[in-house]
């Protein structure tokens, strides 16, 4: 992102709060909060991913007395949430702890870091303390039996618009995706996760409806693992989650190796394509998922080939301009060519080929 328009030190911390923090955060809504400089941008929202959403946080920090550490606004549902403070007493007083405002630098870069931080931490603990609070005992149940499982995220969501549910975010798998793909692009972990929520407070159905379940993963790994055409497994009458969750994971591992295992196939492939249609200009370094070749005459199709089963389960087709091109035709140029195409294993491109 650009940070154009930020004080000098604003974009210092934005800077390593993007750069080191473990999971994507979003910036939006930069925005200008004082009057005497007005084009200088002192607030703006975080998007910071939380089970398997994202939580809306404004930071305002004020140009005109940079010494001042930031305000942090929650989101509407979160009016409960006080991070720094704690009750002491039994007549409902509070005090506020040290914390990550304490002493603000702000000539700290890894100051803003620290109180992001900070402050998932502490919605982390409150969302767990909330579920907990459900009067709901197959709720109960389900949170003991797993209980155990490192990196499990929980959210407690109520509203006058909506029922009360308790989405839980799983981690699977415990393989180390990264070190499995040759080459690794990733500069985050990858990981697969389980959505699962339940409805909270219909204590009078005779048999428990099965929770809503859905696969998720990280963007970068999705482009390898086609997450979307995983069918689950059917979530049987009286199941819990640690009875469901060994049989997904072992299917799920399955279908990572043979995705892993399928990038030095498709590598293989195109370096094959070098004697028929010439050198690749270009290769996806991540996947072997595309490239861009340059050829200048066609003089055969291959309409079937064993290849096709070690690509995707879709198939893979190229598609070239059929017209003859000039020798000096930019790459740029070639989808400005019309005219009949060709097939090659049943999908369709112009000027590269994608498995």
């Amino acid at each position: 992102m650009s940070y154009d328009g930020f004080p000098p030190f604003i974009s210092a911390h934005l800077q390593y709060l993007l750069n080191h923090y473990p999971h994507t955060i979003q910036i939006e809504q930069a925005r200008s909060g004082t009057r005497y400089f007005p084009g200088s941008l002192d607030r703006f929202t975080l998007l910071i991913p939380y089970c398997l959403d994202y939580m809306k946080w404004d930071v305002i920090y004020n140009a005109e007395f940079p010494l001042a550490a930031p305000d942090v606004i929650f989101g509407a549902e979160d009016e409960d949430f006080h991070p720094f403070h704690v009750p002491c007493g039994e007549d409902g007083d509070s005090r506020l702890v040290k914390n990550s405002l304490t002493d603000w630098n702000n000539k700290d870069p890894t100051r803003l870091l620290a109180l992001v931080t900070e402050l998932r931490d502490k919605y982390r603990s409150y969302q767990e303390k909330r579920v907990g609070e459900v009067d709901d005992d197959r709720l109960k149940f389900e949170i003991s039996t797993i209980v155990s499982r490192e990196g499990i995220e929980m959210h407690m969501s109520s509203g006058v618009e909506k029922p009360e549910e308790v989405k839980f975010a799983v981690p699977l798998m415990n393989m180390n995706i990264n070190k499995m793909v040759p080459a690794c692009p990733w500069i985050h972990p990858q990981k697969i996760y389980l959505q699962v929520i339940y409805p909270v407070g219909r204590k009078y159905a005779s048999v428990p409806s099965a929770p809503r379940l859905k696969l998720m993963c990280t963007p970068e790994l999705k482009a390898l693992f086609s997450i979307d055409d995983v069918k689950l497994p059917s979530w049987l009458d009286g199941m819990c989650m640690a009875e469901y969750l060994p049989h997904l994971e072992e299917l799920l591992q399955r279908q990572v190796l043979e995705a892993v295992t399928l990038i030095d196939v498709r590598r293989q492939f195109i370096e094959a394509l070098a004697p028929l249609l010439g050198r690749p200009l270009e290769a996806d370094p991540k996947g072997f998922l595309s490239c861009l070749l340059w050829t200048l005459y066609v003089h055969g199709i291959v309409r079937s080939s064993p290849i096709v089963n070690y690509i995707r389960r879709g198939g893979a087709t190229a598609c070239f301009p059929f017209n003859q091109l000039s020798k000096t035709a930019a790459f740029s140029d070639v989808s400005k060519y019309t005219g009949d195409h060709i097939s090659l294993f049943q999908f369709k491109i112009y000027g590269f080929i994608h498995l």
